[in-house]
C-alpha cells in the first residue's frame, strides 16, 4: 500500500526562490541606480569663515554648510547630466531650484546634457545673520564642464567660473536659495 504524504515544502522553497530573485534584483537595480547617479563624486570644498559677519561661525553649522553644499554640487550635477529633477528635491529652494528645474526642463527639449568633473570648490562665508538664518558665501569653482547631445560630446571646457550663494537652514540641513554666477567678487 502507498500512502501519499502532501507536503507543503515545494511551495516554501518556490516561495524562498522567488524572495531570493526578488532581493537579487533589489542588490542589482541599487548597485546599478548608484552608478547611474554618481556623475561625479569627487566634489572638494573647503570652506574659509574667517571673514564671515557679524556672527562667527560656529563648527557645527561650518560643518552642516560643508557637507550640504558638496551635496548639492553633486546632486546638482547629477539633475544635469541625466536631465531630471529629482535629484534637486532636498538640496535646492527658492529662485535656485526654480532656475534649476527650468534648465532641466530647457535640455530635456533640447536634448543636451551637462556634466560637471573635477570640481573644486573654494568657498568662503562672507555674511552670516545675527539670527543664523542666513549665510551669503563666495564659491571659486572649478571644474571640467562636458556638454552632449544625444549622447555625443560638442563641448568640452575647463572653467572657473564665480559663484554668490545663499543658503538658509531647512530641517535638518542647509539649502541653496540663490546661486549666481558673477564675473568677480
Amino acid at each position: 500500500m502507498s500512502c501519499i504524504v502532501k507536503s507543503d515544502t515545494q511551495p516554501r522553497i518556490a516561495t524562498i526562490a522567488i524572495a531570493k530573485l526578488i532581493v537579487t534584483a533589489v542588490v542589482v537595480l541599487l548597485a546599478s541606480s548608484s552608478n547611474l547617479y554618481a556623475a561625479d563624486a569627487t566634489a572638494q570644498v573647503q570652506l574659509n569663515v574667517a571673514k564671515a559677519g557679524p556672527r562667527a561661525v560656529e563648527s557645527l553649522t561650518e560643518r552642516g554648510i560643508l557637507r550640504d553644499y558638496r551635496f548639492a554640487w553633486m546632486s546638482m550635477a547629477q539633475a544635469l547630466e541625466f536631465n531630471t529633477v529629482d535629484p534637486l528635491e532636498g538640496p535646492f529652494a527658492g529662485e535656485a531650484k526654480k532656475w534649476l528645474r527650468e534648465t532641466v526642463a530647457n535640455q530635456q527639449r533640447s536634448g543636451i546634457s551637462q556634466r560637471y568633473m573635477n570640481q573644486n570648490h573654494q568657498l568662503e562665508a562672507v555674511f552670516y545673520a545675527p539670527e543664523g538664518d542666513v549665510m551669503e558665501l563666495h564659491d571659486t569653482a572649478e571644474y571640467q564642464l562636458q556638454v552632449s547631445d544625444g549622447g555625443k560630446l560638442i563641448h568640452d571646457e575647463h572653467v572657473i567660473v564665480h559663484y554668490v550663494i545663499l543658503m538658509t537652514p531647512a530641517a535638518d540641513q542647509w539649502v541653496i536659495r540663490q546661486l549666481q554666477a558673477v564675473p568677480q567678487f
